[in-house]
């Protein structure tokens, strides 16, 4: 079995398809795992949810805020805006099929050393305490919580976490840190305004660029930041958000060897 991971699909099937041609994906033993944004603004959205999900056990993703909001306008609690490419899911007749499925989604995977997520993990976190409120936040979108969920999703505050925080607070700042974080401070307050440059002001650098991070040993494979095109971003660290839906290519990474193969 080989697994690869790969970026930000944001509705762009047919390069994924050229991409698992060209390594000779094999659904019967190797396995997909996607940093999350499988939809929006690309021309082929409900394809490549369709896609995805009957790919069965051979596909998995961490759920990423265009994920989100697909989720969130599907529960009445947003309209679609007019960058928005979602309306053919929605009008679908296997659409409540494939909502359902996508709410199933985890913010935060594992496989082997590797762990998987759309955004990042604050520096204040260590693996194990990622871990366990991405778990928090996924069983609420998988209980009868969901709709509050949706209902208090939107918004940038609390900027930063603590432990003290309870329900869509708590909620809200968990999503934020794994599904919208680019660039933080060393104690993990928030700065969510920045979204195409990759400097900010200081004090906020970009999330994993704190020499006291907690999971500075951890191998994380990432999204979200199509800024970065792909680059190194230090030691365990993967990018794969290299911006196909903005005409760059789209990254597949092979976890066994650690190569990428990029299609446009």
């Amino acid at each position: 079995m080989t697994r690869y991971a790969v970026g930000d699909i944001q509705g762009c099937l047919d390069p994924l398809l050229q991409l698992l041609e060209t390594v000779s994906f094999d659904p019967s033993c190797d396995q997909l795992i996607a940093v999350g944004d499988l939809i929006n603004r690309g021309p082929k959205s409900l394809e490549t949810l369709r896609f995805c999900k009957n790919l069965g056990d051979s596909f998995t993703t961490v759920l990423g805020n265009h994920d989100l909001h697909l989720l969130a306008i599907a529960h009445g609690v947003r309209s679609p805006t007019p960058k928005d490419s979602l309306n053919e899911i929605l009008a679908a007749p296997d659409s409540d099929e494939l909502l359902n499925w996508l709410q199933q989604q985890s913010l935060l995977l594992s496989t082997g050393d590797y762990t998987l997520v759309h955004a990042g993990i604050p520096p204040i976190w260590d693996l194990m305490k990622a871990q366990s409120l991405a778990a928090e936040v996924s069983a609420v979108l998988r209980s009868n919580k969901s709709a509050e969920y949706f209902q208090h999703m939107y918004g940038n505050q609390p900027l930063q976490w603590s432990d003290d925080l309870r329900g869509p607070a708590r909620w809200r700042v968990i999503t934020n840190y794994l599904t919208r974080m680019r660039f933080c401070t060393v104690d993990g307050i928030l700065e969510l305004e920045s979204k195409d440059a990759i400097a900010a002001p200081e004090p906020y650098r970009p999330w994993f660029d704190f020499e006291n991070r907690k999971t500075r040993q951890n191998k994380i494979i990432f999204g979200h930041w199509a800024a970065l095109e792909g680059r190194d971003c230090g030691p365990n660290l993967f990018a794969l958000d290299t911006g196909c839906v903005w005409g760059g290519p789209m990254r597949l990474m092979n976890l066994e060897s650690q190569t990428y193969t990029e299609q446009f």
